[in-house]
């Protein structure tokens, strides 16, 4: 359910009539996911997003369901008001994933830090990221991260012309590296494949261990 909350916190809404929860991704396995957490029916509509590309939604009412996420920080409208969700210790890694499922990313690249000095050599990046158009909300999962896991990681501030500002999480390498061993530390848990299997080709590459009795 964690996994869940962090989904509909970045990806999700909860409708005005106070009913519905809607779920809209470009992947379709997430959706799928998400309706198997929840324990529902595989049932979800293909649609088009503003800027026309394809998308999974799913939709379903449940007033109680609804209302406790209500109680636990969630709003309708809450792209700009996101903040703190009241998410047990225990259950921070998973919520985690969800948002990072949701609205983050997992970037690796390779790049040539000292181009004049040193032109053929090459540095594999990795950086996490969190991404969200509410500072409150950012603030606050990098505090409960910080606190828990001893990781800093640091807030970028992303200026878009005519549109809300961007609050993007970043980790660098050392604690990227801390944070996805956590946050996959269990083959079973649900998350985004993709995403997941991002993170074993870099640890697999760069003899990296994923988790206690992984690679």
């Amino acid at each position: 359910m964690a996994y869940v909350v962090g989904l509909l916190a970045t990806d999700g809404c909860l409708s005005g009539d106070r009913r519905h929860i809607i779920l809209t991704s470009r992947d379709r396995q997430l959706v799928e996911t998400y309706l198997i957490c929840l324990g529902r029916p595989l049932r979800w509509r293909l649609g088009r997003t503003r800027r026309g590309k394809r998308a999974y939604y799913a939709q379903f009412s449940d007033v109680l369901f609804y209302d406790w996420l209500l109680s636990i920080g969630l709003t309708p409208r809450k792209s700009l008001t996101l903040g703190p969700i009241d998410v047990p210790d225990a259950y921070l890694i998973p919520l985690a994933r969800g948002l990072l499922d949701g609205d983050g990313s997992i970037c690796v690249f390779r790049d040539k830090p000292t181009r004049a000095k040193y032109p053929n050599y090459e540095y594999e990046r990795l950086w996490v990221f969190f991404l969200s158009a509410s500072r409150a909300h950012i603030d606050w999962l990098r505090g409960r991260i910080k606190e828990s896991f001893g990781l800093i990681g640091y807030v970028e501030r992303i200026v878009r012309k005519k549109r809300h500002d961007l609050f993007r999480l970043k980790y660098g390498k050392r604690e990227s590296i801390i944070l996805l061993r956590l946050l996959y530390s269990d083959p079973n848990a649900p998350c985004l494949d993709r995403k997941r299997q991002k993170w074993i080709n870099y640890a697999y590459t760069n003899r990296v261990v994923c988790a206690e009795g992984g690679i």
